[in-house]
């Protein structure tokens, strides 16, 4: 939710402080709502959806309804109370503050304020007290997952990070000087409380597109755009016949170029393989001679040296041959390594040959479609932009460790590979010691867990292998990079080294419900 849409739904509230609790509902596990009467009379209810992608602030009306569903939730029943005194946004940031006055009675309910951060993907709910200290979290943020600020109980609450942007409430139209010949879509970078949504409805009432240059006459046009856009952010949807043409061509352009760029990577990639091709096939020379020289070699073997590097013995056309050795081999021994040299150059020759017709035809095709997209309308490109992804298989069981880090546990030997092989050079790989089991990566990617974090992969490691259910169990734990599969081993057949070994118990860790 955008910061002007945020600082639009508290000046409405601001008319109605303050305004009487009636109660919270849940209608969701990420959903708060606060039934007020504002001091108009009003009633309606003020809505705090906090789970990322996608929070957002409104004051809605009717019955919401529903029980707390999580310990934070009940919590906030039990904490939030008396009337709402005060709802501030911290600058035109995506950060809203609600106090609460808090209310006496037989267990007196002291003052409260409830902080939404709806910042996108790490959007949160938070419960403070009158000193700022934060009694509940909805998600626990730690300094392994962010190093700025750390969000859980008993710390001070330490807001996102400012950013260095222009007010739209304050500024003025030579503040605005800083986008001249710029395109409008700069704005979203240089003023406060503008994000992709709202900078659609700027450009819309200014009569320009996001990818205008502004001149003098366009500036003035953002900032009048602007001053609307503080005073009612609402979305329009009346559009010039002109405007609407230049948007459309340019979502065109927005859609053609990443289509494009893909097919002309899938192109190049075509290309070089077809330049390797050909290069086998001129290498088929060089396999007739390989062979001559292994021909050579066993027809004379008196005369070549014993740990010789290079041997030059008559042809049989009577010219003299050079032959490179190794020279810890027999010469029967270079022979068969000359043999099959020669033997797997025309194998890829004979690859060659087949694929070369087959990776042209696709070129072509590449070329094609290249030139189909070109030419394609709005719809045929919102039809090429939404063709479905494959699905990519889940891979491994997934947990949480105790710290937010995550924990991948491979379920067959294929899966241990893998997740070995994928894994950052930096995690953390575990193993029982000394018997069958699953590897397990905690992707610590060069930090440093907390002990709690490196036992809960222990205890995954010993629950999922062979010495599962026992009361003690050796456990190995090393940095992935000192982790490696020996040439010929078969999948998830690992050697590793610089391990520490951990003991514990057997069993799945209670707070890693079984998948």
């Amino acid at each position: 939710m955008e910061g002007l849409l945020i600082h639009a739904v508290l000046r409405e509230l601001e008319k109605e402080l303050p305004a009487q609790n009636l109660g919270l509902a849940f209608p969701e596990e990420g959903t708060a709502a606060l039934l007020l009467k504002g001091k108009t009379g009003r009633i309606f209810n003020l809505v705090l959806r906090y789970r990322p992608p996608t929070p957002s602030l409104a004051l809605e009306g009717g019955t919401l309804l529903g029980d707390p569903k999580t310990p934070f939730q009940r919590q906030l029943q039990a904490r939030v109370k008396g009337p709402l005194v005060e709802a501030r946004q911290l600058k035109l940031d995506r950060v809203a503050f609600f106090r609460f006055a808090g209310e006496k009675g037989f267990v007196d309910a002291p003052p409260s304020v409830l902080v939404l951060e709806a910042t996108g993907r790490n959007a949160n709910l938070l419960l403070l007290d009158e000193e700022g200290r934060i009694l509940g979290v909805d998600r626990v943020i730690t300094r392994e997952v962010n190093r700025y600020r750390e969000l859980k109980p008993g710390l001070p609450y330490t807001p996102p990070p400012p950013y260095r942007k222009l007010d739209p409430r304050t500024l003025t139209e030579a503040d605005l000087g800083i986008l001249l010949g710029k395109p409008l879509k700069e704005a979203a970078r240089h003023v406060d409380g503008i994000g992709k949504a709202l900078l659609l409805e700027l450009s819309r009432r200014a009569g320009l597109t996001p990818e205008t240059p502004l001149d003098e006459e366009g500036l003035k046009r953002v900032f009048q755009a602007l001053r609307s856009l503080v005073e009612d952010p609402s979305w329009r949807a009346e559009l010039s016949e002109e405007l609407r043409r230049r948007f459309a061509e340019e979502e065109k352009e927005a859609l053609r170029k990443p289509l494009l760029e893909a097919l002309e990577r899938e192109k190049r990639t075509l290309l070089a393989r077809l330049s390797d091709y050909q290069r086998a096939l001129e290498r088929l020379e060089e396999a007739e001679d390989l062979r001559q020289k292994a021909d050579l070699l066993l027809a004379r073997l008196k005369e070549v040296p014993k740990g010789a590097e290079r041997a030059v013995l008559e042809g049989f056309d009577g010219s003299p041959v050079e032959i490179p050795l190794n020279p810890g081999l027999t010469p029967q021994e270079n022979a068969k390594k000359l043999y099959q040299r020669a033997r797997r150059l025309e194998e890829l020759a004979e690859r060659a040959l087949d694929l070369i017709p087959k990776t042209e035809a696709r070129v072509r095709a590449l070329e094609e479609e290249m030139a189909r997209v070109r030419e394609a309308s709005l719809e045929e490109l919102l039809q090429l932009s939404q063709k479905p992804r494959k699905r990519e298989p889940k891979l491994g069981l997934r947990y949480t460790s105790p710290s937010g880090f995550p924990v991948l546990v491979g379920r067959n030997a294929k899966e241990n590979d893998l997740l070995t092989r994928l894994a950052h050079s930096e995690d953390l790989w575990f193993h029982a010691q000394g018997v069958p089991g699953s590897h397990v990566i905690l992707k610590a990617e060069g930090k440093n867990p907390p002990l709690e974090d490196l036992l809960f992969a222990a205890r995954l490691a010993a629950y999922h292998s062979k010495a599962r259910g026992e009361r003690q169990v050796a456990v190995d734990y090393t940095r992935k990079k000192h982790v490696w599969r020996p040439r010929k081993a078969p999948p998830g057949q690992v050697l590793y080294t610089q391990a520490k070994t951990l003991f514990v118990e057997g069993t799945l860790p209670p707070e890693a419900p079984e998948e």
